[in-house]
């Protein structure tokens, strides 16, 4: 077994590790931040809201392009133990792959609109909107973290 960084078996473990922080992350958001949205006074809501998306790029950000950078790498890989399918072909990393494209085109096609709205003015609705469709994110980390660990049980079982 390779000791490289680029192994399949750590693109597939750093991979998991940002699934799992983006996880958490979001159902904290879910659960609590983004309900307490409606909490924050209206006179001071844009210039929290503009705070509130430099700070959490700081954090998402990152955790989402190494998602999305070790998700693109395994797939190109195609060097793996012998008699098993390359993991980027596996059903498991196939369909938590395709709930990081999910994830991806509800933030950029949903959530960050609503922010930039929210950026302009507070608006209860876009709040309200962002909370329910939110769920989508919610649910496909969920997923997508449930696969991942399902295929690293199963490769690292073996």
């Amino acid at each position: 077994m390779t000791t490289d960084i680029l192994s399949t078996r750590n693109l597939l473990l750093i991979q998991i590790l940002a699934t799992a922080m983006m996880t958490g992350i979001i159902w904290f958001v879910q659960i609590v931040h983004y309900p307490l949205f409606l909490k924050v006074p209206v006179e001071g809501f844009v210039a929290y809201e503009q705070s509130h998306t430099i700070r959490t790029g700081f954090v998402v950000i990152p955790l989402m392009l190494v998602e999305l950078g070790t998700a693109i790498l395994l797939l190109l890989l195609t060097v793996t133990s012998v008699g098993k399918l390359p993991i980027g072909l596996s059903p498991l990393y196939l369909g938590a792959l395709g709930c990081l494209l999910v994830i991806w085109a509800s933030t950029f096609l949903i959530q960050v609109p609503l922010h930039g709205l929210l950026e302009q003015h507070a608006d209860s609705r876009a709040m309200t909107l962002l909370v329910s469709t939110n769920w989508i994110r919610s649910i496909f980390w969920s997923l997508r973290l449930g696969l991942l660990a399902l295929l690293v049980a199963e490769r690292m079982g073996t």
